[in-house]
């Protein structure tokens, strides 16, 4: 059993472990790092040793772990290259998926509110897991994952929205309106932050950046916490607010600091992925039902049918609505990368269940499928990356719509 403090030690024990058998297992096969937080969650957690149980404490941090995990992806969001042809194809990518997940989620569920969760979460991207895998294979900035980056943009930001519509309890119409004031509010967040700042504002950023002021890094979670507040005023999931954070912050340190803008960041992921972050996937891993997904039947037996339905569901339309300069492994590269869905798995089951919407076995085996599809998907679209050599995608053209 866990003492009162005791989960804490560990999880930052864990938080420090899992790097480095990440490096040490990466010398053979690279394995994302959140799979070893989460799967030494599992083994702390109730269902294997019990030596963890989250607290009020805990479950605070994991939930900022988080919105800074969401806020980090809305922050790596290029605006210049995420637009035209490419972000129209992501768009009616993912609308095609929500349409076959909710089907598919209902016939699964037996029912509309439980296919709702199942569908919703079928059509999620785990950008924030993707981006690390893609950054470390210097891939990040070219075409293609320029192109994944647009893809899975939509994959984080329209179950969001999907949830803020169809998982609140409100009416349509009353979803719609609250929807509206929310993007009113990030629209005008967004004109604000495109504005030129005053040369005192650059000037404070560059004379703390290296002190104990660090005004920089203290206005970015002032704006992170601005836009959780609104998203929680209105009723909205506060990821929503995380994902609108993110996309403002990096209009305002492009536009007031560009120079300094990348040791920011730096700092930002510092107490992002040195800290909360990791707190949330080994929370994840805590909380996971071992129990209910091991008593096998129908619960252990949708395991490997929500792996198929991630590819299926969020990848077929993404293979066929995929840009056309992109051959048939990048297709394919794509597809895996679209399909790697986690964090907000995590999320929309967490509500399902505390809503009594789905069961803890349902919930466990969705999550479990999200897990596996972290560790498998990537590594897949990697090898077949390498297989068809990296090569640079050519830029498109003014034909093509965009110009990149």
């Amino acid at each position: 059993m866990s003492h009162p403090g005791s989960t804490l030690i560990l999880i930052m024990a864990i938080a420090v472990l899992a790097p480095l058998l990440a490096y040490a297992v990466g010398r053979r096969i690279p394995v994302p790092l959140v799979i070893f937080e989460i799967l030494l969650g599992i083994l702390v957690g109730p269902d294997v040793l019990d030596w963890a149980r989250p607290d009020a404490l805990i479950d605070g941090l994991s939930q900022l772990g988080l919105a800074m995990l969401i806020f980090l992806a809305g922050y790596e969001i290029e605006f210049g290259k995420v637009r035209g042809d490419t972000l129209r194809r992501s768009v009616w990518a993912w609308v095609a998926a929500l349409g076959l997940g909710l089907a598919t989620g209902v016939l699964l569920g037996g029912g509309y509110t439980k296919g709702v969760f199942i569908g919703v979460a079928l059509t999620s991207t785990a950008l924030g897991t993707v981006l690390p895998v893609l950054r470390d294979a210097g891939e990040l900035h070219g075409r293609f994952g320029s192109v994944v980056m647009a893809f899975g943009a939509v994959g984080e930001f329209g179950p969001i929205i999907a949830m803020s519509l169809l998982l609140s309890g409100r009416g349509a119409g009353e979803s719609t309106a609250v929807l509206a004031v929310f993007a009113a509010l990030t629209a005008g967040a967004v004109l604000w932050a495109m504005r030129p700042r005053p040369p005192w504002f650059s000037t404070v950023i560059a004379r703390t950046l290296h002190s104990s002021g660090q005004f920089a890094v203290r206005f970015v979670f002032l704006l992170l916490a601005l836009m959780l507040g609104a998203s929680t005023a209105l009723g909205l999931d506060v990821l929503l607010g995380a994902f609108a954070a993110g996309l403002i912050t990096r209009l305002v340190l492009t536009g007031a600091a560009p120079e300094a803008g990348p040791e920011i960041l730096a700092k930002v992921e510092g107490v992002g992925f040195g800290f909360l972050v990791p707190v949330f996937f080994v929370v994840t891993g805590i909380e996971f039902d071992l129990h209910s997904l091991l008593e096998g039947g129908r619960t252990l037996l949708l395991l490997p049918v929500f792996l198929l339905l991630f590819l299926v569901v969020r990848g077929g339309p993404v293979w066929f609505l995929a840009p056309r300069d992109l051959g048939r492994r990048d297709r394919g590269g794509l597809v895996l990368y679209g399909s790697t869905a986690l964090p907000l798995v995590v999320a929309i089951t967490t509500i399902g269940v505390d809503d009594k919407e789905m069961t803890a076995g349902e919930a466990a085996a969705l999550v479990g499928a999200g897990m596996l599809s972290v560790l498998i998907f990537p590594l897949l679209a990697l090898r077949l990356r390498a297989r068809a050599g990296g090569k640079a995608l050519p830029t498109e053209t003014a034909g093509g719509s965009e110009s990149w």
